[in-house]
């Protein structure tokens, strides 16, 4: 008998991952990484494709790489399984998102024609791209005007960073490009185009990124999208690609000849509908019922709940029936804060600990956190808000910054590491708090991701703040190892995959048995500690003093 495997496909920021799992048990059996060529471009496009500098916080990539990734790490992973073709059942994708692509009728994207590279905004507009604030700030004002009931799900503030937003940007910016463009698309259903031949937008992507209302019968009125530019006005039948979303885990076609050629598969393989990196995450924990928080942590901390009801609570960004696992409300909330900040801090130490490290042969965090783990709660002295890159829940405010309370003299660098840690568990609380406070239930949590295989003492510390025990993916690449259960459910029970992603998850996902549990006598203390965090945080975020906001606004004028 053949065993059978899934292929789970994780197009991250810098890097785009093949997974080859078995289905009977989720046992991972081999991986490869193409690193993307152009990166993150905040610049200058590549390969002189344009000559001047691209405007303050653009964030694009080049949809070449993203081919590349089939191109090279499928074969890769394939060859090290020694895993024949006919043996992949299914093949499942996750994208970053919202990751923005104006393309042609064929799917050819606007910046890898001639006429159009030298334009930045035919160019892909990563989830990062942050130029668009303007246009989001003029979607949540007619948004509030007209009430619209999408605005709600988000909070009230619609992201520059989602799909509208870039939407508006280069309709305003750049209208050559939007008359241009036969169909704007998610960088996640857009690769599944280019593996089944053709379009399938996923709920995922819709839900949390792009207005979309699955029990209000889909995206706003076209009075809406007129209201905010003319060209608008006929932009969901013009530009989308026709109003259809499908749900996750659905079979989004089999793989055609043009997609077998890119990646050496089996044509007619099952593909499944797109998902957000994210999102594809939350099964591969095992997360599939209430009650369970998922912390995909990585440069930034997402956090999922699942609910079997809706409700409105302030400082989540998203709640979408159906988006992560059917049968499911998926809430989402987020910190901006996380591995980017405990990096961007180790970064910037003197050489002569960058030289202990290396004598010592750790890395300089490793070395941090061994520094950091020894001091016992509230010893470091010093307090943070963990705000370095803005407040995404519950503030959901990208003009506040980072502080740090309680400096002297004889503060350490590695008091300031566990600062900045214990900040960042502050802040895991307050989501958590935010979700009991409105009558959900949250009895444990589950963290995947980069993040909890570099610093257990964050997770540790999570749990002394939080009271709550924290438990850990088995697989070290749950994005990619979620998006494969994606694809057992597309290939269906008949063809030796699961009916249903809970399903799937239940024979597929692992935790490990070990797990962090919270210290009574440290939880104690930092529930003292934490009184001082929300004072901090109402403070200075809730805008009794607005000085944060008045510094950046100073050093913006100034530059």
């Amino acid at each position: 008998m053949n065993t059978k495997y899934v292929l789970g496909l994780d197009f991250s920021t810098l890097s785009g991952r093949a997974l080859l799992v078995r289905v009977a048990d989720g046992k991972e059996v081999a991986s490869a990484v193409h690193h993307y060529a152009s990166g993150v471009i905040t610049h200058r496009l590549p390969n002189g494709a344009g000559t001047a500098n691209l405007p303050p916080n653009f964030a694009l990539q080049d949809p070449k790489d993203y081919l590349d990734v089939l191109k090279t790490a499928v074969p890769a992973v394939m060859q090290r399984a020694g895993v024949r073709p006919e043996n992949i059942i299914g093949i499942g994708t996750c994208f970053t998102a919202s990751t923005l692509l104006p393309v042609e009728s064929d799917g050819t994207p606007l910046c890898l024609m001639p006429q159009w590279r030298s334009n930045p905004h035919a160019w892909v507009k990563l989830w990062s791209h942050r130029a668009a604030q303007p246009q989001a700030d003029r979607i949540n004002e007619v948004a509030r005007q007209r009430q619209e009931e999408f605005l709600k799900r988000y909070n009230g503030r619609y992201s520059a960073g989602w799909f509208f937003s870039k939407l508006l940007e280069i309709v305003e910016k750049a209208p050559e490009v939007y008359d241009a463009a036969d169909e704007f698309i998610e960088a996640s259903d857009w690769i599944v185009w280019q593996l089944v031949g053709h379009s399938r937008r996923n709920n995922s992507a819709a839900g949390y990124k792009a207005m979309w209302l699955k029990d209000k019968g889909g995206y706003p009125q076209f009075d809406f999208f007129k209201a905010l530019h003319p060209k608008l006005e006929h932009l969901l039948d013009e530009k989308l690609g026709g109003l259809e979303v499908y749900e996750i885990g659905a079979n989004a076609g089999g793989l055609s000849r043009k997609g077998a050629a890119l990646t050496g598969l089996k044509e007619g393989t099952p593909v499944a509908v797109g998902i957000v990196d994210a999102h594809a995450a939350v099964p591969a924990c095992g997360v599939i019922e209430p009650g369970r928080l998922c912390m995909v942590a990585g440069p930034r901390i997402c956090h999922v709940l699942l609910a079997k009801e809706r409700r409105d609570i302030e400082g989540v960004g998203g709640c979408v029936e159906d988006g992560i696992v059917p049968g499911t409300w998926g809430y989402e909330a987020g910190q901006t804060s996380g591995g980017e900040l405990l990096g961007w801090f180790c970064e910037a130490l003197p050489t002569e600990i960058r030289l202990e490290a290396e004598r010592r042969r750790l890395t300089v965090q490793r070395l941090m956190e061994e520094r950091a783990g020894a001091l016992k709660p509230g010893q470091c002295g010093v307090l943070g808000l963990d705000w370095w890159s803005g407040n995404h829940c519950v503030l959901m405010d990208p003009n506040l910054s980072g502080m740090l309370l309680g400096l002297t003299t004889k503060t350490e660098r590695h008091d300031i590491y566990r600062a900045l840690i214990e900040a960042t568990a502050f802040g895991v609380r307050k989501i958590v708090e935010t979700f009991t406070k409105a009558g959900l239930e949250v009895h444990d949590m589950v963290a995947c991701g980069g993040l909890p295989e570099q610093n257990k003492l964050l997770l540790q510390i999570i749990s002394d703040v939080t009271g709550k025990p924290v438990h850990v993916a088995e697989s070290s690449h749950a994005a990619a190892h979620g998006a494969a259960m994606h694809g057992a459910v597309a290939a269906g029970k008949t063809a030796g995959g699961y009916p249903t992603l809970q399903d799937a998850a239940r024979h597929m996902a692992h935790v490990r048995a070990d797990y962090y549990r919270p210290h009574k006598a440290s939880h104690e203390i930092y529930n003292q500690l934490y009184a001082e965090y929300e004072k901090l945080h109402d403070y200075f975020g809730r805008g009794v003093n607005p000085v944060l906001k008045t510094l950046k606004r100073l050093k913006t004028s100034a530059a």
